[in-house]
């Protein structure tokens, strides 16, 4: 469904499962198929609002669960996001623990990344414009003290901090990795954090995770990974992630953007807007517009 522009409008999105926007309290629901210079979003962007706030919608691997961790279009996900004036992202996603106090069915928000994808586009930047933006600190702290906050204030066990590192997948870990990642301090692991949290930042998007933890990995001999625990575990924290949106987006529209991530592209765009491509200049318009003028 087109919307009038009011309508498209949306300050708040959330990627994660196709039942997030499902949740109870979600009214005007409606659905926007959007294209962009990077191709087609996962799915329709579902617009709906919560406690009075207009939230967006984006089912990160197509409903139905269609697309695998390396085929979600990331790049045509967070331009559709952006063009639609979203200023923050809550991911929501299911993660292994690398860590005995992780346990399955606890929530975590880290605050650092690990980067071992393979080959997916991680950048809006190229093909005639060049960009190097900060990521030191990859996720919204703000974002993720006010979610964590909520966790605890709704009776959630949560984790603050740690190290996502993101996997290729889609096969979980070998035993050998798993120990790994153990090894080098890594807190959970997931296949799907990046490329999304860099092109969130690169386009001035405050990203933060909600990670749900499902399984221990390998690691652990008694407590082996399988699918059907995946499942199983996840099912039981969606109802939880959805206790916490419901509190926590009406609470997100309302906290002030202080953070790093709103100005992110100030001084990272190194060429000359005289030598830019024209069809990439354009393609970039909604995320470096204000910085050519």
């Amino acid at each position: 469904m087109k919307g009038r522009k009011t309508d498209r409008t949306c300050r708040l999105a959330v990627i994660g499962g196709s039942g997030l926007y499902r949740m109870q309290g979600v009214c005007d629901v409606r659905e926007l198929r959007l294209k962009t210079p990077f191709g087609a979003p996962s799915d329709a962007v579902i617009t709906g609002t919560v406690g009075g706030v207009r939230v967006a919608f984006l089912p990160r691997h197509g409903r139905g669960h269609r697309l695998l961790p390396g085929e979600v279009p990331c790049r045509a996900n967070i331009w559709a996001l952006k063009s639609l004036g979203v200023e923050r992202i809550v991911s929501v996603s299911a993660v292994g623990s690398l860590r005995e106090e992780l346990a399955p069915r606890h929530f975590v928000f880290p605050d650092q990344l690990a980067d071992e994808t393979k080959g997916r586009p991680s950048t809006f930047f190229g093909k005639g414009v060049v960009a190097h933006v900060a990521f030191a600190h990859p996720f919204c702290s703000d974002m993720a003290s006010l979610l964590y906050g909520e966790t605890r204030t709704l009776g959630i066990t949560a984790h603050k901090g740690g190290t996502y590192i993101c996997m290729e997948g889609p096969l979980f870990s070998t035993k050998a990795e798993s120990l790994m990642h153990r090894q080098l301090g890594y807190s959970i692991i997931g296949m799907t954090a990046s490329p999304e949290a860099k092109l969130a930042r690169e386009a001035e998007v405050c990203y933060t995770p909600v990670a749900l933890v499902t399984d221990y990995d390998c690691w652990k001999e008694d407590d082996h990974v399988s699918t059907e625990k995946v499942v199983e575990h996840l099912l039981a924290n969606v109802e939880n992630a959805q206790r916490l949106l419901a509190a926590a987006l009406p609470k997100l529209a309302e906290l002030p953007r202080q953070c790093a991530c709103a100005s992110a592209l100030k001084g990272a765009v190194f060429t000359d807007p005289k030598a830019m491509d024209k069809k990439t200049k354009r393609a970039l318009g909604p995320l470096i517009g204000k910085y050519l003028s």
